[in-house]
This record gives C-alpha cells, sequence and structure tokens, in this order.
C-alpha cells in the first residue's frame, strides 16, 4: 500500500504536475499540503477521472490541506476537535486550514501543515508552537493505543541537525530551534517512528530546498516532510523514499513527495523495486 505526502505549494498551478505523478506512481493514498485553494474551487474532477476520492479543508490562497484516495474514505476530521477554553487559549487554530484526518482501510490518516512561524521572535513562531501543542492534545484524544496511524504531512521543522544541508549556520533558528523540536517530540511523545530513518541514518536527504540561491541546484536542502507511523506499524513498513526528481519539473513545489510501502490488504507493490536505490542523492 503506498502512502505519500507532497506539499504541492498550489494544487491549481502544480495539478498537472500531481496528475502525471500519480498517473506514474499509482499512490493508494495521497494527502497534500498547501494547496492555496477555497473548498468550493478545488479542482475535483482530474482526480476523480483517475479513481480518486477526494476530502479536502481548504482556503483562498493559504495553507489548506487534502487527501486522495483509491480506497473508501470514513470518518472525516477537519481541524481540530478539543474545546480551546479548556486550554485556556481563545484563539480559533482552525482558523487557518493545516490539518485534516480520516479512517482509510484500517488506517487512520492524520494530514498537517505545520505553520513556518517566521522567525524564532515574531507572533507567527509563537503561533507555531501553540499549534505543535494543539496537534499533542488533538491526538491525545483522537488516537487509541492500539489504532493503526499515519502522521504525515509539511512539519516545518528539521528533526535533527542531520535534517540540514549546513546545520551549524542554521542552529538555534526557525525550523532548527530546540523549542520547535521539543515541541515535535511532545507530538511524536515515543508512540510515533520515522518511516525514512528506519532505513536511512545518514544527512544529505532532503525534502525541500528553498526557491531561492540555486538552492536545489547546489543541493542546499532540509528534510522537513516526514511520515510518521504508529509503532505497531514498524513491521509492515517496506520502505521510504524521498522522490526528489519532482523539484526538477518546470515551475516545480519547492518540496519533494514523501511515500512509504507498508505491507497491508490492497498492496501496491508496481512502483517499488526491492532491488532499487530508494534513496537518491
Amino acid at each position: 500500500m503506498l502512502i505519500a505526502t507532497w506539499n504541492v505549494n498550489s494544487v491549481r498551478t502544480r495539478l498537472s504536475q500531481i496528475t502525471s505523478w500519480i498517473n506514474n506512481v499509482n499512490p493508494d493514498i495521497l494527502c497534500l499540503q498547501e494547496t492555496k485553494v477555497a473548498d468550493d474551487s478545488f479542482p475535483l474532477a482530474p482526480f476523480k477521472e483517475l479513481g480518486y476520492e477526494v476530502i479536502i479543508n481548504g482556503q483562498k490562497s493559504y495553507n489548506g490541506v487534502a487527501i486522495i484516495s483509491k480506497l473508501n474514505i470514513e470518518n472525516v476530521t477537519r481541524g481540530f476537535t478539543h474545546n480551546y477554553e479548556e486550554k485556556n487559549i481563545s484563539l480559533d487554530f482552525n482558523e487557518q486550514k493545516r490539518l485534516i484526518s480520516a479512517n482509510i482501510n484500517g488506517l487512520k490518516i492524520i494530514n498537517v501543515y505545520v505553520p513556518n512561524g517566521s522567525s524564532i521572535d515574531s507572533d507567527k513562531f509563537n503561533y507555531k508552537i501553540k499549534w505543535l501543542n494543539h496537534l499533542s492534545y488533538f491526538l491525545d484524544e483522537q488516537v487509541k493505543e492500539d489504532d493503526l496511524v499515519c502522521l504525515v504531512g509539511d512539519f516545518n521543522i528539521a528533526p535533527r541537525d542531520i535534517d540540514i544541508h549546513s546545520p551549524q549556520k542554521y542552529e538555534g533558528g526557525i525550523m532548527a530551534s530546540k523549542m520547535e523540536r521539543e515541541a515535535l517530540n511532545n507530538v511524536l511523545k515515543g508512540r510515533f517512528i520515522d518511516s525514512f530513518r528506519i532505513f536511512e541514518k545518514s544527512t544529505g536527504h532532503w525534502s525541500w530546498w528553498d526557491y531561492r540561491n540555486n538552492a536545489y541546484e547546489l543541493n542546499k536542502g532540509w528534510r522537513i516532510d516526514h511520515i510518521y507511523i504508529s509503532k505497531n506499524l514498524s513491521s509492515k513498513l517496506k520502505s521510504c523514499v524521498i522522490e526528489r526528481s519532482q523539484r526538477e519539473n518546470l515551475q516545480p513545489s519547492d518540496h519533494a513527495p514523501v511515500l512509504i510501502n507498508l505491507k497491508i490488504d490492497n498492496q501496491n507493490d508496481d512502483y517499488f523495486d526491492d532491488d532499487d536505490d530508494l534513496f537518491e542523492i
């Protein structure tokens, strides 16, 4: 079963790239971030023509998440569900459309677009930390101990220094600060596994390259797009791939898709070959 995540940086701008990639890879589930379109303007038809069901949580010009699935989608949740007043926070963290979840083929799929945070000393950074705390509350409420869970998306956090091309340069800065990493660990709480690090322990593997300063051409990237799986799925995980070639498209997203292959029902093995080099640099 192929499950992918991709920050597409506008689903309408990148529509032909996304559908071409789907035709080539044939994922069972594709989670998108930064769709940047209101729900009533989301381009549903091209995905339905390919045999996919789509659920969306979007807004005009900013943010937005979607789950595209060949399999039946059930129990859809858009945004956080807990009581804000109980957490003593008045700001509605569902105003920005950054979370959507559903049950698909026995899995709980949770797709997130974590705020970037802008800079450490900004209000946006405080918002990011509080948003991550809400994500932790959400998982506490929504995920049972025996659930099979995939928590995917653009987390805008490099978990470790090996996930940054020049860690000394960015030490303590946005997407690499101790506070962000601690907030992410509070989300994971030891109950999730970083799929990519099961197979690859070294540095040099990126999912995002800035559009500026020839970052892609110079391979100056970050690994900030992740697929975390619950520990009870670890025995079913066959592989994890960062598809960096999509960053070479004409007018590409600044992110590359990340895929995992799980050995469960509705298995789709066509895309992966056990003899292939799964980690292109």
